[in-house]
């Protein structure tokens, strides 16, 4: 056997050791946890074949604790770029089967290489978490290593789409890069994010509680909002990625993606005609309103467990991928609040940093009312979603279904707020309150001389009402303005918008020179 046989032998046998991670054992017990491992969940995320792994054979340097003993070729990650779907993305993969996936220093830096270099061509990041957290043995050098992660998260952020999944525990301080990218999944059952676990928790507020309840995937899906998505199993959460990814462009650079459309963009929905209550005060599905106008009745949702009273995520008209934010009011009557406030505010900047149009479906009350949200500061975050509909330069096109009262109707994409065109049902009902509200204030004086005479308050009352509705409860005052570029009919709602976005299609806005703005916190 010739030297170089002898070498490319050992570069084999070097290959599938690393390629066993923390060996056939840790590999059994990461099975036996009902989990991938980091290399099997690449294969199922990108195409076959695409992987391409850097730094495999690159090794920790600590020798404290008995470390130098514990060594692994590649140590506790997976990196290297692959296609998903034919387009380049960079991907990392924490290993649980080399020292519990804990980070050190040198997979701080396998990580960091993948981002800079996802950077550098201008392709998505895909992070899986599963790991114990820093690598207490290597003290300060991991803490470290969390902090170059951090660094490149934020210089990322609005360059490239960065995406997390979360597989297994993601505990303290390794919660912050996740928190940092702009999309987080989480397996139910399996996965947890906090920043102190429950012993700790136990030990300082007596509180006891357990993983799942402290910060599993139901907790941050539906009380925090810190997750977008959440996913029975592995395979589904990567069927989801793929799905996203096919929204949003690969950097900022790129315009959002285009597929073929067979849904005519003349098709018209008549059941949108007859879909309003005849009470105002009754209420829909807006869901019914985005299948009707959506390609095939297409929608992506994000995060919908969490502020159900505002709707968010990604559909496609002709074929063009657009963001949805929509009022919701089958849920609290569609009322903003801190949480839908943040949720629509952090959805808008994303498509806007991405040059993904933004199309919004009103029928917003106003704020909800009471202490419990001014004490947490409703006004702020409600100035946050005014922020970043304000902020946008990508194509905004609006629409109100039905109501839209006051401060609520100015952060929903207003025309002042640089909406490029702003539709309006005919039963649309666009002033600073409803009739009843503004009856109890305008006549007020009124209502207490009637009463003093005797006469009948109720009768009064609803007279008022009923003028007041017809004077501002229609889309017309707001038209004559200039406000509202048309009124449309309901059926036509796919049809307009379609043909909105292909005019907008070449749209340039941008925004005074400065560093950057301070918004809202």
């Amino acid at each position: 056997m010739s030297k170089q046989t002898e070498k490319i032998k050992l570069l084999v046998e070097k290959r599938a050791k690393a390629m066993l991670g923390g060996g056939e054992k840790a590999i059994e017990k990461q099975h036996q946890r009902g989990k991938y491992t980091a290399r099997e969940r690449i294969d199922m995320l990108v195409d076959a074949g695409s992987f391409e792994e850097y730094d495999m054979f690159k090794l920790h340097r600590c020798h404290n604790f008995g470390m130098e003993k514990k060594q692994f070729d590649g140590d506790g990650v997976v990196v290297g770029s692959a296609t998903i779907n034919g387009r380049l993305v960079y991907v990392s993969a924490q290993d649980f089967t080399v020292n519990g996936g804990s980070l050190s220093e040198t997979m701080s830096q396998k990580i960091c290489k993948v981002m800079d270099m996802a950077m550098t061509n201008g392709a998505p990041f895909i992070c899986m978490n599963d790991s114990g957290g820093a690598r207490i043995q290597e003290g300060i050098c991991s803490l470290a290593g969390y902090g170059e992660l951090f660094e490149r998260n934020i210089l990322a952020s609005g360059v490239i789409p960065q995406i997390s999944a979360i597989l297994g525990p993601c505990a303290g301080g390794a919660v912050y890069s996740p928190a940092l990218t702009d999309f987080i999944f989480m397996e139910e059952g399996t996965s947890y994010m906090f920043l102190t676990g429950p012993v700790v928790v136990k030990s300082v507020t007596g509180e006891d509680v357990d993983s799942e309840h402290l910060g599993g995937a139901s907790v941050h899906s539906t009380k925090s909002g810190v997750t977008h998505f959440t996913a029975k199993t592995e395979e589904e959460m990567f069927e989801m990625i793929k799905t996203l990814l096919s929204y949003i462009p690969s950097n900022n650079t790129e315009d959002a993606p285009r597929t073929e459309c067979n849904d005519p963009v003349s098709r018209t929905a008549d059941e949108l005609n007859e879909l309003l209550p005849d009470d105002p005060n009754k209420a829909y599905d807006m869901y019914k309103v985005i299948a009707a106008i959506t390609d095939e009745g297409e929608f992506f949702e994000v995060q919908p467990k969490f502020a159900r009273n505002i709707i968010t995520g990604f559909a496609r008209f002709n074929g063009q991928s657009v963001g949805i934010v929509a009022n919701q009011p089958s849920a609290y009557a569609g009322v903003l609040d801190t949480n839908a406030s943040r949720k629509g505010a952090r959805f808008v900047r994303f498509c806007d940093a991405f040059n993904i149009p933004i199309v919004s479906l009103v029928d917003v009350p106003g704020f909800l009312p009471g202490t419990g949200q001014e004490y947490n500061a409703v006004i702020l975050h409600g100035a946050q979603l005014l922020y970043a509909y304000g902020e946008a330069t990508v194509p905004k096109i609006t629409v109100t279904i039905r109501k839209s009262y006051g401060g609520s109707h100015i952060v929903m994409g207003c025309k002042q707020l640089r909406a490029d065109l702003n539709f309006a049902w005919p039963s649309a009902e666009i002033a600073v309150m409803g009739a009843s509200g503004a009856v109890a204030v305008l006549q007020a004086r009124a209502i207490k001389a009637v009463k003093e005479e005797g006469g009948d308050v109720k009768s009064f009352i609803a007279d008022k009402e009923e003028e007041y509705t017809e004077m501002f409860a229609n889309p017309y005052q707001a038209a004559q303005y200039g406000y509202i570029d048309d009124v449309i009919e309901p059926r036509n709602t796919r049809f307009r918008i379609c043909r909105g976005l292909a005019q907008l299609a070449h749209k340039r806005q941008s925004l005074p020179a400065k560093k950057h703005g301070c918004m809202p916190m």
